[in-house]
């Protein structure tokens, strides 16, 4: 059971929540939403103990458990002797269950014995999932749980965590996987900074959601107009000399300004928001052609013979589940390595922009602004009315790199990549870290973006949604047309 009364925290002046109440009762499975930066990863410091309310009360039965969406940094990880005796300290498994558990979570390939000193950062993720799957603590809380996995690998994690016997929450853009099994929502309210609860699953939210804004923006709308036409009989009095008539105007000019600053901030959902992009530089008819390109490492071998080729403005999706040997592909394209056999052409003008996972482009001691003057000349107004496209409006474009959720820097990288004028962008998964809100915004982008893109992504909404001309598909090595 968890009770949140009357809950206050916030950066500096910034609140995130402010007055917050809420209810977990025991064994529910709960999913948490809200936009990225509205403070979901923060709800869960706040219930794990890593970070206490400046106000209220939090009252919580029972032994708490996080996995945040990225392992940076685990003391018991790092320190562990073996994969095994982090994964189950207190012997709960036999070693044939702990194994399964790791190939479903495509960490098949590591031996229980081995250190887990070695592994990526998203490799380290799924082991302390796993390892939170095994200990069953009262209350699970897991920040996107199907980061870095392939399709199969979301869908079992779901259907794991759908058969999971305690309480659960789960901050997830796969929430529809679990949706069977949710039992309540709870939505940071980005513009009261309070939480909204929702009882029903996934499905009943965005339904209930989608009508509670149709009605706030009607309202809205209502009240825009009746402004309007206070405006104009203020105009109408501008006229009248009297003092009497002077003294009506500026009452109602004092009605208007009142009544402008509680209207209500529009839904971000129905924000109606252009993204102007500059025009990338000119490059040849087919700007990249790699021929026959093979690749291994050691024994294994990843990539035999392909042939692929992409063509001015084209949108190319590269499928296939983890492992078939895409990031490889991609760094040939790049030339951050080098193909064991076959041949790459490339145009003179091509100008490659790479978005990654790691955000590696980034000085995280920067803010948002200094960091966009980085990639572009545009003066400070215009910097500020591409950040606000991406969200970013107000005293955020001031906020350090380091201080943004992983969708945040999700939104600033594409955003970067964005007025840089490259005729080729090539993605690797960037919708790991995003919500429905982000990724529709950057969807809306990518399609304004005229040059020519790669793009891999475990989401299919979003590639059919991108409406890429040619899929190529690994291991088959087939091409199809969309």
């Amino acid at each position: 059971m968890i009770l949140g009364k009357n809950i206050h925290y916030g950066f500096g002046k910034e609140p995130i929540f402010n007055g917050a109440d809420f209810y977990i009762g025991k064994n529910q499975k709960v999913g948490l939403v809200g936009a990225n930066g509205a403070g979901k990863s923060t709800l869960f410091k706040l219930i794990s103990g890593e970070d206490s309310p400046e106000e209220g009360k939090l009252t919580i039965d029972g032994t708490v458990l996080s996995v945040p969406q990225e392992v940076k940094y685990d003391a018991e990880m790092e320190n562990a002797e073996s994969i095994r005796k982090y994964l189950d300290p207190k012997n709960l498994k036999e070693d044939y269950e702990l194994s399964r558990i790791l190939a479903k979570l495509e960490l098949g390939q590591f031996d229980l014995e081995s250190p887990p000193l070695n592994m990526s950062g998203g490799q380290k993720t799924k082991l302390a999932i796993a390892r939170a799957l095994v200990a069953e603590p009262d209350i699970l809380l897991l920040d996107e749980p199907t980061n870095f996995l392939d399709t199969a690998g979301k869908e079992w994690v779901m259907n794991f965590l759908g058969r999971y016997p305690k309480t659960l929450i789960v901050i997830s853009h796969d929430l529809n996987l679990l949706d069977s099994k949710i039992d309540k929502i709870l939505e940071i309210n980005l513009q009261s900074r309070k939480i909204d609860e929702y009882a029903g699953n996934y499905t009943a939210y965005l339904k209930l959601k989608g009508d509670k804004d149709a009605l706030l923006v009607r309202q809205i709308h209502v009240q825009e107009r009746h402004i309007v036409q206070m405006k104009k009989g203020w105009l109408k009095m501008s006229h009248v000399k009297s003092s009497k008539g002077v003294r009506q105007r500026l009452q109602l000019e004092k009605r208007i300004v009142q009544m402008e600053e509680k209207l209500p901030e529009m839904p971000p959902e129905a924000k109606r928001i252009k993204i102007n992009l500059p025009e990338p530089n000119w490059v040849g008819s087919v700007p990249l052609i790699a021929e026959k390109i093979s690749k291994s490492y050691g024994t294994k071998n990843v990539l035999s013979e392909i042939d692929f080729d992409i063509k001015r403005g084209e949108r190319i999706a590269l499928m296939g589940p983890n492992g078939v040997g895409k990031s490889t592909l991609i760094k040939i394209l790049m030339g951050t390595i080098e193909p064991d056999e076959g041949a790459m052409v490339k145009d003179e003008k091509l100008d490659i922009g790479y978005y990654s996972q790691e955000f590696e482009i980034f000085d995280m001691e920067k803010n948002l602004m200094e960091t966009m003057k980085d990639f572009c000349s545009f003066p400070e107004q215009l910097i500020r009315g591409h950040l606000g496209r991406f969200l970013f409006s107000g005293d955020k474009v001031f906020q350090k790199v380091k201080s943004l959720s992983g969708g945040e820097k999700t939104r600033l990288a594409i955003g970067t990549l964005l007025v840089q004028k490259h005729n080729l962008l090539i993605l690797d998964e960037p919708t790991t870290y995003l919500d429905v809100l982000s990724q529709r915004l950057i969807l809306e982008a990518l399609k304004a973006y005229k040059g020519a893109m790669l793009i891999v992504s475990h989401t299919p909404e979003f590639i059919e949604g991108l409406k890429p001309e040619r899929k190529f598909l690994l291991p088959e090595k087939k091409w199809t047309v969309t």
